[in-house]
């Protein structure tokens, strides 16, 4: 916890009244929250990010949490002595990889964020794709990003048909906050393990979500001086794809970020997870923690 005992007690209120219209302007809303990176391992950083959750639940916002898990999948195929492959920033999953990632996601990680969740006096409830018939998938077709005639096969890597969000509304709606593995499932009732900034993205389009933030181990999107870009349109965003400004692994998640902006999710927020409470810290002051992409 940080020692805020310094703070005489009426900064402390002057500082809670300030939150009031975020508060106002939420209520009622939902938020759908993709979880990763540092706010995931470091300890102290998992129990702000708990805090916040059940503090914006509280005050009457719908957090919708989606979470990742690639390191902790990493680390089980090493135990296995499987050794993780990618393809254009995708990992291969064959069906033994599929059991993996969908025990340590579906089991142990999502498990985990519940559990956080609960103790900071949340009521939270984990789900995967496959419960309430939610994230309907098909076998992603990769293709080559030289060669627009050849195709990757990457084995049991998912591309989203259709999400029913039936399911996370039923349980909002009943005080409880979704924990999301990103895992889906196929027509033949096979698994598919998909991106879960994807998820988060097409989750918040179809929730009509208010916001849509990205937690991440970066500053936001930066621009080619390496300066924090705090404000974006879909339009900049664009150009700075085509420039090669945003690369690597930062493409599926502006990606995301950009469709959900484009389908009606009022913003979106990349934001830097090692920040002590910088849930808190984007959605309810007027600081700016990251980036804020806008739908126009």
């Amino acid at each position: 916890m940080t020692d805020v005992s310094h703070i005489a007690a009426r900064d402390k209120a002057e500082i809670l009244a300030q939150a009031l219209p975020y508060i106002r302007k939420f209520h009622g809303k939902t938020m759908v929250i993709k979880y990763g990176g540092n706010a995931m391992t470091d300890p102290a950083l998992q129990a702000d990010f708990a805090e916040d959750v059940v503090l914006l639940k509280l005050v009457g916002i719908h957090p919708v949490v989606v979470h990742g898990g690639g390191p902790q999948i990493e680390n089980a195929l090493n135990r296995l002595g499987k050794k993780g492959e990618f393809i254009q920033g995708m990992r291969v999953t064959d069906a033994e990889t599929m059991e993996v990632v969908e025990w340590v996601l579906g089991g142990e990680v999502q498990q985990d964020i519940v559990g956080l969740i609960n103790q900071a006096g949340g009521k939270a409830v984990g789900l995967t794709g496959r419960d309430g018939a939610m994230i309907r998938a098909q076998k992603l077709k990769m293709v080559d990003s030289q060669d627009p005639t050849k195709e990757h096969d990457v084995g049991q890597v998912g591309d989203i048909v259709s999400i029913d969000p039936s399911v996370v509304r039923a349980l909002q709606d009943d005080a409880f906050i979704p924990v999301i593995s990103p895992i889906g499932f196929g027509d033949n009732n096979e698994s598919f393990n998909i991106n879960a900034d994807v998820v988060a993205g097409k989750l918040a389009a179809v929730l009509v979500a208010e916001k849509l933030v990205l937690l991440t181990n970066t500053p936001g999107v930066l621009d080619k001086a390496g300066k924090l870009l705090t404000d974006l349109s879909a339009r900049a965003i664009d150009e700075m794809f085509a420039d090669g400004t945003i690369h690597g692994g930062m493409l599926p998640k502006i990606a995301s970020a950009l469709d959900a902006a484009k389908s009606g999710v009022n913003s979106v927020h990349i934001i830097d997870g090692r920040v002590p409470h910088a849930l808190l810290l984007e959605i309810l002051t007027d600081q700016a923690y990251g980036t804020m992409i806008r739908s126009h």
